[in-house]
């Protein structure tokens, strides 16, 4: 079965619904396949960051997109709350549910660091403080969530069209400065980590308040842009941190900034040359901070697999554009998000329900993960419709209620001098992106 029509937005749907497949079984991998044998993969291909770095560029192609076309920071905040919070929460209450029935433990940041982790899973950004997450892929979502500040900052302040300059300047600071950037300078104590969950929490929340406000508030847009400073200066704070060292995050934002370059090139908001310049910056100096900072070739050939099969990837779903994607991919794409999220609590259950399954026969194996992704799917499928979707209806109804304040005159100027689609064309895009 296939889309009736090949729909602008399909391909990165499809993108974004193979990314969580592949994440999904690379988590899988060591108890199908064994640990030997997935290790031996894995020192010479990274499938885990292959699927969050495509994660990374659908983000930041889609982003820029939806807030510049929306022209409204209230529109652009309630549909991203509305959007990852419902099941972000969803999964925060499974895990509660399954710890108090005796199924599975708390993360040890949240038994020993309570107050802290409380706040950092306010913002989402456990990660970035140094503390573990209810659920450990919810690293990916304190990137996301800088990001979101970030680009709501550029908007503010009018300097986002220089995404080439920021993609291409964040992967020259991890290679050429990367060994400088302290990784723990806020967050190596409990007294520091808490403190900065706390300042975040504040920060964040008065930055959304006035962006819920529809205003274009300077100090806001200097704090979102000033967060480029955290994985900077605290990328890995602790042993729990999944980011090995602040460079390396530094390069994750460089990751989003070039899907937003590509988003710019192909709008013809920057010349060709501007963004084949930045997008290979990004992927040398991806490859080169991993062989100049961790100083092995083991690490080059890693990366170099890597950042190449992201390359050729997201390549091949954008010359694919425009042709009509199958429903299921497209499907896919939009539980992307609940898969990603409850897949690790169902592989912790299998685990105990199937303490053994890496002793069992291959075929037992292979019958097991087959009938663990099925279940994935069909979860994050009833999550979607459930959870994901309801919230995304109540924030388009808030939204709506609210309504937005006209767009400053001198954005609309510059959306009217930007080719592509119509204004009507423009808001059923954005609509669209933020579901």
């Amino acid at each position: 079965m296939t889309s009736s029509a090949p729909a602008r937005l399909a391909w990165l749907d499809a993108l974004r619904g193979y990314a969580a497949l592949v994440v999904v079984l690379f988590h899988l991998s060591p108890k199908v396949i064994g640990t030997g044998p997935h290790l031996a993969i894995y020192r010479h291909f990274d499938a885990g960051k292959y699927g969050v770095l495509l994660f990374f560029l659908v983000s930041g192609y889609v982003i820029p997109m939806s807030l510049e076309r929306h022209g409204s920071l209230r529109r652009f905040w309630i549909g991203r709350l509305f959007r990852i919070y419902p099941a972000y929460l969803a999964a925060i209450a499974l895990v509660a549910i399954l710890a108090g029935a005796g199924w599975l433990a708390w993360p040890v940041a949240l038994r020993q660091e309570t107050w802290a982790s409380v706040l950092a899973h306010a913002t989402m950004m456990n990660d970035l403080v140094g503390l573990r997450g209810a659920v450990r892929v919810f690293w990916t979502l304190s990137y996301e969530m800088v990001f979101y500040l970030i680009v709501s900052g550029l908007f503010v302040l009018r300097w986002h069209r220089r995404s080439a300059w920021w993609a291409s300047g964040l992967a020259i600071v991890a290679l050429a400065g990367g060994a400088a950037l302290p990784d723990d300078l806020l967050g190596a104590t409990f007294a520091d980590r808490r403190a900065t969950a706390a300042v975040l929490l504040l920060v964040t929340g008065l930055s959304v308040l006035a962006y819920l406000k529809d205003r274009l508030v300077p100090a806001a847009g200097v704090a979102g842009i000033a967060l480029v400073l955290l994985p900077a200066l605290n990328g890995h704070a602790t042993k729990q941190s999944t980011v090995i060292a602040s460079w390396q995050g530094v390069l994750l934002l460089a990751a989003m900034f070039a899907g937003t370059v590509v988003y710019r090139w192909q709008h013809r908001q920057i010349g060709g040359r501007e963004a084949a310049f930045a997008l290979t910056v990004v992927a040398l100096g991806m490859i080169g901070a991993h062989w100049t900072h961790l100083g092995t070739s083991a690490a080059l050939r890693l990366w170099l697999a890597t950042v190449g099969a992201v390359t050729v990837t997201f390549l091949f779903a954008y010359a694919m554009r425009n042709r009509t994607v199958p429903l299921v991919f497209t499907w896919l794409g939009r539980i992307s998000y609940s898969l990603y999220l409850l897949h690790v609590i169902g592989l912790m259950l299998l685990s105990r329900v199937l303490p053994d399954l890496g002793t069992r026969g291959w075929e037992f194996r292979v019958a097991a993960g087959l009938a663990y992704v099925a279940a994935s799917l069909v979860v994050a499928g009833i999550a979607y419709r459930m959870v994901e979707k309801p919230g995304q209806r109540l924030g388009r109804k808030i939204a709506a209620r609210l309504g937005p304040r006209p767009a400053p005159a001198s954005l609309l100027a510059t959306q009217r001098a930007a080719p592509g689609t119509g204004r009507g064309e423009n808001e059923r895009e954005a609509s669209r992106l933020d579901a």
